[in-house]
């Protein structure tokens, strides 16, 4: 089942739908970045852990740096299944066909084909962990923190592949959703409109800095000159 809303391509979105997605594309910049930022972290520590050929010699080691990762990554992983399917919805619902041939986010668009996938997938992962939070609840009433614990890192070891994607993925959405929602402003006057703005400045300008009236003609029956002598 999708968990984001049906779209039409090239669809026009009305002014309430323009503001509510537009409004979440700085958090999925941020997500993105989250993640990238988690990976690096790792990379820049785990080679010690390992020998030349890339075998774990801290095990321990080893393995608690990838769960600091991991959660970290999934912390993002969040705002994308929050925030991700309303975008997404926004993004396909004002590209048109020419957008995904050329144009400046044409690359971006061709690289979200697969985020539905990545959401899908990422999805279910918390669904699962949602239903073993259930069950703890009704079973391991005074053990639950001790297993969720556990259980977590198994739901963020699980999500790290999907976060992986979304690295990738997510920053091509949120630059995407930013041209588009740019282009599709409801508020940004239109080409049209802005020249008539100019053209109704232009007449202004020119009435105040014409000339001052010419004075009153004279009255219809004037007195005549008096005779010279």
């Amino acid at each position: 089942m999708p968990i984001y809303p049906a779209s039409h391509e090239g669809q026009p979105l009305t002014a309430t739908d323009q503001l509510a997605w537009r409004q979440h594309i700085p958090a999925l910049a941020s997500a993105a970045a989250g993640i990238r930022q988690a990976s690096d972290a790792w990379d820049a520590v785990s080679d010690p852990f390992c020998d030349e050929d890339g075998w774990p010699i801290d095990e321990k080691g080893y393995a608690d740096g990838k769960v600091t990762r991991d959660a970290e990554a999934w912390k993002h992983v969040e705002v994308f299944l929050t925030y991700g399917p309303e975008v997404l919805a926004g993004v396909r619902a004002a590209a048109h066909g020419a957008d995904y041939v050329e144009g400046p986010v044409s690359e971006d668009l061709r690289q979200l084909r697969g985020i539905d996938t990545t959401l899908e997938r990422a999805g279910q992962v918390r669904h699962e962990w949602d239903q073993v939070m259930a069950l703890m609840d009704d079973s391991l009433p005074g053990s639950r923190e001790i297993y969720a614990s556990h259980a977590q890192e198994i739901r963020n070891s699980e999500g790290w592949h999907y976060a992986d994607e979304l690295s990738l993925q997510g920053p091509a959405l949120a630059r995407a959703a930013s041209y588009l929602a740019e282009q599709a402003d409801p508020d940004r006057p239109s080409q049209n409109d802005r020249a008539q703005v100019a053209l109704a400045r232009s007449a202004l300008g020119n009435r105040e800095a014409s000339p001052a009236s010419p004075p009153a003609p004279p009255a219809s029956n004037p007195k005549p000159p008096p005779h010279s002598r």
